[in-house]
C-alpha cells in the first residue's frame, strides 16, 4: 500500500465507523475508498464487512446502559440476526453485484421514508394504547429482510434497521440506535466467517480499517448520546435522502 492509499482507506473507515454507530450509511465512505484503492469490488464488498465488523462491535458497547433493558427481547432478534447474516454473506458469494446494485437507491429512499413516518405508522400498526415494544411475527419477518441485505451488501443496512425498529413501537431515538448497533454486530459478526471461509479478504486493508473504524464507532456513539433526540433523528433522516440521491446518481448516470 502506498501512503495515499493507508491515508485515503485508514480516514474514511473512521468517518464510516462513526457514521454506523450513529446513523448507518458508513458504507458509502469506506466501500468507494477501496475502489478508489484499487481493491476488486467483491473482495472490496466482503474487505469492508470485515473491517468494519469491530467498530459495531465498540458502538454496541458505548450503549450498554441503553441495552441492559432489553436483555430477553434482544435474544430473538440476535436469532433473527444470525440466521439473516449467513443468508446475506452467501448470496454475495453466489450472485454478482450488477442486479443487486440497482435496488440499493429504492431499499435506502424506502428505508428513509419508512424512518421519517415511523411514528404514524407504529402508530397505526399498534394503536394509540400500545405498550412495550414486542418481537411480533411481523416485526421479526422484517427484521430478517434487514438482516440478509445486511449481510450481502450493508449500505444502508442501519438506515434500514432504525426504520424497522421504530416501526416495531421503539419511540427513543438513542434506545433504536443502541439495539441496532448491538444487531448490526452479530450480522456483520456471521457474515465476517463467510467472508474469511471463502477467502475473500484483503487483509492489509481490512486489518487499517478495522483499527480507524473502531475508533470512529466509539466516538461517534458517544457523541450521538450528547445530542438532543430530535436532532439526531433529523439527522439520521437527512442523511438517509442524500445516501439514496447519491446512490441514485451512481447507479443510473448512465442512463
Amino acid at each position: 500500500m502506498e501512503l495515499w492509499q493507508v491515508a485515503l482507506v485508514g480516514t474514511a473507515a473512521f468517518f464510516a465507523g462513526a457514521m454506523n454507530s450513529v446513523a448507518g450509511g458508513g458504507t458509502f465512505f469506506s466501500f468507494p475508498a477501496l475502489l478508489a484503492a484499487g481493491v476488486p469490488p467483491v473482495v472490496a464488498n466482503a474487505s469492508n464487512s470485515v473491517a468494519l465488523w469491530p467498530a459495531s462491535l465498540s458502538g454496541a458497547w458505548a450503549y450498554r446502559e441503553e441495552l441492559s433493558r432489553y436483555k430477553r427481547y434482544l435474544v430473538p432478534l440476535g436469532f433473527v440476526s444470525l440466521l439473516g447474516g449467513v443468508a446475506g454473506g452467501l448470496l454475495l458469494l453466489s450472485i454478482k453485484d450488477a442486479t443487486f446494485s440497482r435496488l440499493i437507491p429504492w431499499l435506502l429512499l424506502f428505508a428513509t421514508l419508512l424512518f421519517t413516518f415511523s411514528g404514524r405508522i407504529s402508530g397505526w400498526l399498534r394503536g394509540a394504547q400500545a405498550g412495550e415494544p414486542r418481537n411480533s411475527s411481523g416485526a421479526l419477518a422484517g427484521h430478517a429482510v434487514v438482516s440478509v441485505y445486511g449481510g450481502f451488501f450493508g449500505a444502508g443496512m442501519g438506515i434500514l434497521m432504525l426504520a424497522s425498529l421504530a416501526i416495531a413501537g421503539h419511540k427513543d431515538v438513542h434506545e433504536i440506535n443502541a439495539i441496532k448497533n448491538l444487531l448490526s454486530a452479530v450480522i456483520y459478526s456471521v457474515s465476517v466467517c463467510t467472508f474469511v471461509i471463502a477467502g475473500a479478504i484483503s487483509w492489509p486493508y481490512t486489518l487499517l480499517m478495522a483499527a480507524t473504524a473502531i475508533l470512529g464507532g466509539y466516538l461517534g456513539a458517544r457523541f450521538a448520546r450528547k445530542i438532543p433526540a430530535q436532532w439526531l433523528r433529523s439527522f439520521i433522516i437527512v442523511v438517509g435522502f442524500v445516501l439514496s440521491g447519491i446512490y441514485f446518481y451512481k447507479t443510473y448516470q448512465a442512463a
